[in-house]
């Protein structure tokens, strides 16, 4: 807890201007519930109360205006299905005042179908209401358009004005339905200046998540800070506008709102090869992305929750940059630039002194959601912390009701058991011994297992060759 006492007298002389009301938006991907063990995010992981909005991501579009479940089995309970989005909103009985969205889009959408679909004002009605009716099936609190980017990666120039059309549509039929309308969106002005009319989507959106970072990347040749908050006197032309102040101060010039304009900042790291390990500066020479994570699996980007554990295995080297106030690490070849702790502390200060809406966070499934490395969430407590002026508690989990029954239809039922203590043998999924229905989730956290006990819905069984639930007759021993 010491921590946490240094990061509130660091931020005791703002707490008086603090905005109460400072949004906290939460951006869950949905496909970390696919990472391995130990990066594997289920949605039962998120403490509702530590984000003001939480955003599920990603629907896609069609070219006929229809909004795509993308990933049917995860998303929906039909056949077996997860029921991502109805537990998901299932979250806000935890913490009724927090507001879900689902978000639509996402880099591997793409431009040219959302291009498509706007530019043709009978397919972007329909478009719009298909929207109005999933929202509203579906249970959320509003919508996230996530459009990756108008008039860029395969976009055309009207996309600029086609794009302000959908927002004023959508946003008149959601004001029937009290529905939320929000954006992300790039932040740096060499991509915003040519995608958006800013005044213009500022009149229509509730509020504008502004994506501050992979503002450098294993796309240069050079190592590049992911998201620093203040430009380097060595930095010249165009870099000088890849920072956070740059980027905020872009979109407050071209006329948004600062109560409207929500600060993104990231939850991982932009890594790098180095083709020296001798020079391992900013600026430094590199031959490509850094070696992907165990748990994200990406080259070029690290989760916080990998870094923090690669530091705790020790042999790195974090240097604090004093001009980008921000850290970046290195070890051998490999090379990353992060936000942590201390440079999120200095953030939300920013987000403080210039009035902006919050914080936005991508995303949440990459922060030390374990607690491997201390406590959970460090970062989005840090968030907490600074934005809000303290942290809330974590909510007991809710319990499973039993369904009424009357007296003379109840039948006994097996008494609740403890996982047993002697299960894991190493991280993991783990079968029960008796049941083929239950099984385990094993985490390894400073040499001692926990222990999470699952149970797959009737009729299944799990299956170790998929880690997940599958039906009985194809499960070798549990017919």
């Amino acid at each position: 807890m010491n921590r946490w006492i240094l990061v509130f007298a660091a931020l005791a002389t703002l707490a008086s201007a603090a905005d109460l009301e400072k949004k906290i938006v939460c951006y869950f991907g949905s496909w970390s519930v696919y990472r391995p063990p130990g990066g594997k995010f289920d949605i039962s992981y998120i403490q509702p109360n530590l984000c003001t909005h939480m955003i599920y991501t990603f629907v896609g579009i069609s070219t006929e205006g229809d909004v795509r479940v993308l990933d049917s089995w995860q998303d929906l309970p039909d056949n077996w299905g997860k029921d991502g989005f109805g537990r998901f909103n299932k979250l806000r009985e935890q913490s009724p005042e927090t507001k879900t969205l689902i978000a639509i889009g996402g880099w591997n959408e793409g431009s040219a179908k959302y291009s498509a679909v706007v530019s043709n004002p009978t397919i972007r009605t329909k478009f719009v209401k298909n929207v109005v009716n999933f929202v509203k099936k579906h249970n959320f609190d509003g919508f996230d358009v996530d459009w990756e980017y108008p008039n860029q990666r395969g976009g055309k120039p009207e996309d600029v004005q086609n794009y302000i059309s959908l927002l004023k549509e959508l946003r008149t039929e959601f004001d029937k339905h009290g529905l939320l309308l929000t954006a992300a969106v790039a932040a740096a002005e060499p991509s915003a200046s040519q995608s958006y009319d800013i005044p213009a989507m500022s009149k229509y959106l509730h509020f504008i998540n502004i994506m501050a970072y992979d503002l450098h990347g294993a796309w240069e040749k050079i190592t590049g800070h992911n998201a620093p908050l203040y430009p380097r006197k060595d930095e010249s032309g165009n870099d000088l506008k890849l920072n956070v102040d740059a980027c905020v101060h872009y979109w407050l010039d071209k006329g948004c709102p600062p109560e409207k304009l929500v600060l993104g900042v990231p939850l991982y790291g932009r890594s790098f090869t180095l083709a020296d390990k001798n020079q391992n500066g900013l600026g430094a020479p590199t031959t490509g992305p850094g070696t992907a994570g165990p748990y994200t699996r990406e080259g070029g980007m690290l989760g916080y929750n990998e870094i923090c554990e690669f530091f705790k295995q020790g042999g790195w080297t974090v240097v604090r940059q004093e001009e980008h106030r921000a850290p970046y690490a290195y070890k051998g070849d490999q090379w990353v630039g992060y936000d942590d702790v201390t440079s999120l502390t200095e953030k939300t200060a920013y987000i403080n002194s210039l009035g902006l809406g919050g914080a936005m966070l991508w995303s949440i499934e990459t922060d030390d959601f374990f607690g491997n490395c201390g406590e959970k969430y460090p970062l989005l407590k840090t968030l907490n912390a600074g934005l809000r002026g303290s942290i809330p508690v974590e909510p007991p989990k809710p319990t499973e009701q039993p369904p009424q029954t009357t007296e003379s239809s109840q039948t006994p039922q097996p008494p609740v058991t403890a996982p047993p203590t002697d299960i894991c043998k190493k991280d993991g999924y783990v079968r029960d011994e008796q049941d083929c229905s239950i099984f385990y989730l094993c985490h390894n956290v400073n040499g001692v297992y926990k222990v999470e006990k699952f149970n797959c819905s009737s009729g299944l069984a799990f299956d170790p060759e998929i880690n997940g639930c599958n039906y009985k007759h194809l499960v070798p021993g549990c017919n």
